[in-house]
């Protein structure tokens, strides 16, 4: 079995936890392959006794890798998938973070979680990813041109809100007089879009929704639509420019330039362990329907 192992940042204890998903990735004879920047942490704050392969890019990796270990938060995950893209590498979140809707695995339950994703006792679940093109093209997103929560346009430099001219198959829908506007996914339902008003979608559906940013108008609300949709942004705004963010890679673009966003051609595989499950998630971590008179 071959694992990649990505994080981002060394929270607070994490060291203990880090060491104990080594020693039993190790244990049981499995090849890791460390991201060359977390190896490089990893080894500034602790003595470990194996020398680690390393990747730095998505070139480097292929379809020969069983799985992925995301450690850190859901942002740490969501920069995963820019390694990942679409090779189908499975994902599997270990949250040292805080939340962690997404990094589901618990660092006290590592030993646990890996004798159950070693003896494949989980299942895999499939998330749908949105992408972006402009008009003119622009090289800001380069071949990051994906996000798998939601993509996002927003005032910049400015206290004044901005119109979103909205536009669904080409057919015109309303211009959104706001903050900014939100296309978020099933997975991107539970995040930004969700703080600012939006529903929670199942993973598995097959929709997208459009969630306005604090909209000066009222009768603005957040719309569910198809996910074969193909919506079309036209920003414009007191300022010559505004912000564009792909889950947590923000860009600038100015204020002539035309955005298109549909569902992307390749999902995200997350992994799911054995008697877990998306409302289970729910319940635990967002303590949905909790009522103190209950």
């Amino acid at each position: 079995m071959k694992i990649g192992i990505y994080g981002q940042f060394y929270h607070e204890n994490s060291g203990t936890y880090i060491q104990q998903l080594l020693e039993t990735l190790n244990n049981n004879d499995v090849e890791v392959v460390i991201e060359k920047n977390f190896l490089e942490l990893i080894n500034l704050h602790d003595q470990i006794d194996k020398t680690y392969s390393h990747f730095s890019t998505f070139e480097e990796l292929d379809t020969t890798y069983d799985l992925f270990f995301s450690i850190g938060g859901d942002g740490t995950i969501l920069r995963t998938i820019t390694y990942v893209r679409d090779l189908g590498i499975p994902i599997a979140g270990i949250n040292t973070g805080r939340l962690g809707f997404l990094a589901t695995i618990q660092k006290e339950e590592i030993k646990e979680s890996i004798y159950l994703i070693l003896n494949k006792k989980f299942h895999i679940s499939p998330r749908s990813l949105v992408t972006i093109d402009t008009i003119p093209a622009t090289q800001e997103f380069g071949v990051l041109n994906f996000a798998m929560n939601e993509i996002a346009v927003s005032r910049r430099n400015t206290t004044s809100m901005v119109t979103v001219h909205t536009s669904l198959n080409d057919e015109f829908l309303t211009s959104y007089w706001a903050d900014g506007l939100i296309v978020a996914t099933p997975t991107g339902s539970t995040g930004y879009s969700l703080s600012c008003g939006g529903p929670v979608m199942m993973p598995d559906a097959e929709s997208m929704v459009l969630t306005p940013i604090a909209p000066h108008n009222l009768n603005a609300r957040p719309l569910v639509i198809p996910d074969n949709q193909e919506i079309k942004l036209q920003i414009s705004g007191r300022e010559d420019s505004y912000l564009v963010s792909l889950d947590s890679r923000v860009h600038t673009l100015p204020n002539e330039t035309t955005i298109h966003i549909k569902k992307a051609p390749f999902k995200i595989n997350m992994v799911v362990l054995q008697n877990d499950s998306f409302l289970k998630t729910l319940r635990k971590k967002m303590l949905w329907g909790e009522d103190k008179r209950n």
